[in-house]
């Protein structure tokens, strides 16, 4: 009888929430589709696709459009479908079976995922108590001491919010032997710490990016990945050869066409994350229930509050889903009225 091995064996199929609900902000989604005039822009992009034809493997229309909006080079610029794939055959890549790979806990649990499926011993550094910070000095020493060869993380980070600066980043990127892959699927909501500009400065950095958060274009399935020559030709040569579809490429492409536009979308989800904050931060004078919200650098808070998952459970309830991360919520910024329709649930099942 065939037998699955080890370490597939008890793996279980990740399931988001699904079902109908009138608020949804679980997924750290973009609350904006395309506008009609991209819509139709996207439409034209999809009549000229050739259907019968495999994708460019390089995506390098694609490629370009996402350098001149980020000033990045279009050479140094790998397309995958979506961050997964990215993350996954840089793991594949990179780790060989029994090399160890790094991650800043809390942080996006598929990092783990990815590492352990292609073998890796996971290596977890937990981050300092309430203000989620990291100690530069001592992901270093711990990375060199376990002879890491891969660290990733997200900055700003999913699900803290919370940001590194730049300087704690150039230290932990100068001061160890491994690949750091750093995550800036959310720096477009606060770019101050990015370095997106200062990649070719180090040797065994690669960035990520995403089309899925301030892009607004998660159905797209598109994800970055910036680095060097060398990084960089390495990820070319181990991805699949046609692994971005053509229609995918078409609509993105269209979409970088429009820098104003997406800078603009972006402004707007800002403005409602601020506002959904402020919100947050009533609810906690009012509420001594609600603990820690951490100052948000990405699309979304995080929230502590005292029986997290009932909070999560009462919400559902009243068709509004939310992240339960155990003794937080983690809850997307939306439009005005879904922010203020959950901010007002929130308060009503507390205050109940």
């Amino acid at each position: 009888m065939f037998e699955l091995n080890e370490k597939i064996r008890n793996l279980t199929p990740y399931e988001p929430i699904s079902g109908e609900y009138s608020i949804r902000l679980d997924a750290n989604e973009s609350f904006m589709n395309l506008s009609e005039e991209l819509m139709q822009e996207a439409a034209k992009a999809l009549l000229k696709t050739a259907f019968n034809r495999y994708p460019d493997p390089l995506a390098k229309t694609l490629a370009e459009g996402f350098g001149a909006y980020y000033s990045v080079a279009p050479e140094y610029v790998t397309v995958f479908n979506g961050s997964d794939e990215t993350i996954s055959v840089i793991m594949n890549a990179f780790l060989q079976k029994g090399d160890k790979f790094m991650t800043l806990e809390p942080d996006f649990s598929m990092y783990r995922f990815y590492g352990e499926l292609a073998e890796g011993q996971s290596v977890r550094f937990e981050k300092n108590g309430e203000d989620f910070s990291v100690d530069a000095d001592a992901v270093i020493e711990k990375a060199n001491a376990e002879n890491v060869r891969v660290i990733i993380f997200s900055n700003p980070c999913n699900p803290t919010s919370c940001i590194i600066k730049k300087e704690e980043l150039r230290r932990i990127i100068g001061g160890v032997n491994a690949l750091v892959v750093l995550d800036e699927a959310y720096m477009d909501f606060d770019g101050g710490e990015s370095l997106l500009s200062e990649f070719l400065s180090f040797d065994n950095l690669v960035i990520l990016k995403t089309c899925s958060k301030a892009l607004g274009v998660a159905a797209l399935r598109l994800g970055f990945a910036v680095a060097g020559k060398k990084i960089t030709g390495a990820l070319r040569a181990v991805k699949s050869p046609y692994n971005v579809n053509s229609v995918s490429q078409a609509l993105a492409s269209a979409l970088f066409s429009h820098p104003d536009y997406i800078s603009g979308c972006t402004k707007k989800v800002i403005s409602s994350r601020e506002e959904l904050y402020r919100g947050a931060l009533s609810l906690k004078e009012k509420y001594p229930v609600i603990g820690n919200i951490p100052r948000p650098h990405t699309n979304f808070i995080f929230m502590e509050v005292e029986n997290a998952p009932r909070l999560f459970e009462k919400l559902k309830e009243r068709g509004i889903i939310v992240r339960n991360m155990g003794g937080y919520l983690r809850i997307t910024a939306g439009t005005g009225y879904e922010n203020e329709k959950t901010l007002k649930a929130i308060g009503e099942i507390l205050e109940g």
